[in-house]
């Protein structure tokens, strides 16, 4: 497939079932590109373990689109995405995983072995805001994949990418979002972190992204050893690092007592 000039149409259909998805997909609807269109599907919340018949719970069609958006809170969304993808015609699919309840892993491997006998391709990053133009997971177990479709959506959503200017006082002057975490926390984080001491930035935009609040899962995760929404924060903070590092004061050297030079 080759990739898409930035200014041709890009449809979306965004799949929600609760809070989560709904608030990813108004933050997607809200700074997507002019170019693109963002249709979105409420799914019902109570859906069965296993689904024997998908047309049951889908509407009578889809519009036709170009990537899927799968943001359910139960596992049974998840089955019913082929389908979607048959309907719609949608060629790529990104499934984040916030919370591991809602796509466990042997349902994220069935979901791929679909979607690729379908010709479609499939992300699924965990958290969502792992999400880069050519990986998604931190380590231990970061992916590295190769779509054009989801290149395209992680050019705007995905891993925070934020410019920080810092004025002469060594103060927070301004951030600019250059990529926005799917939910919108990266926007949050920018707006809260106006006036704050260079020095205190990353602490605050810890404390920032916590309170946004992150959805992602506090329950422990295998992969990682540790919860979603921590490695969300961790993910949100090293951003705001990267940025502030030339500015930071240097860390103070304390000589051991009686030591000499």
């Amino acid at each position: 497939m080759t990739a898409q000039k930035s200014d041709s149409p890009f449809v979306v259909i965004a799949i929600t079932q609760g809070q989560w998805g709904e608030r990813i997909a108004d933050n997607v609807h809200r700074f997507a590109p002019s170019s693109w269109t963002v249709h979105r599907w409420s799914a019902p919340r109570s859906l069965p373990l296993l689904i024997d018949d998908p047309e049951e719970f889908l509407p009578p069609s889809f519009p036709k689109a170009d990537l899927i958006l799968a943001l359910g809170d139960t596992a049974g969304v998840a089955q019913l995405i082929p389908d979607v993808v048959r309907m719609s015609g949608a060629k790529s699919v990104i499934a984040p995983i916030d919370r591991n309840e809602s796509l466990p892993n042997g349902l994220a491997v069935q979901l791929k072995r679909w979607l690729t006998d379908l010709g479609a391709a499939a992300a699924f990053p965990k958290p969502f805001c792992s999400l880069t133009e050519t990986t998604y997971n931190e380590s231990p177990i970061t992916v590295t994949y190769d779509d054009p479709l989801i290149k395209r959506f992680a050019q705007q959503f995905g891993k925070p990418q934020l410019r920080v200017n810092v004025d002469a006082d060594k103060h927070i002057s301004s951030v600019e979002v250059e990529r926005d975490s799917a939910c919108g926390c990266a926007h949050h984080v920018a707006q809260g972190l106006a006036a704050t001491p260079v020095n205190n930035a990353e602490f605050e935009s810890g404390m920032l992204h916590h309170h946004f609040p992150c959805l992602a899962s506090m329950n422990q995760d295998a992969d990682y050893k540790d919860t979603l929404m921590h490695v969300s924060g961790h993910i949100l903070r090293v951003a705001v690092k990267e940025e502030i590092k030339d500015h930071l004061d240097p860390t103070p050297y304390l000589q051991p007592q009686g030591r000499a030079e």
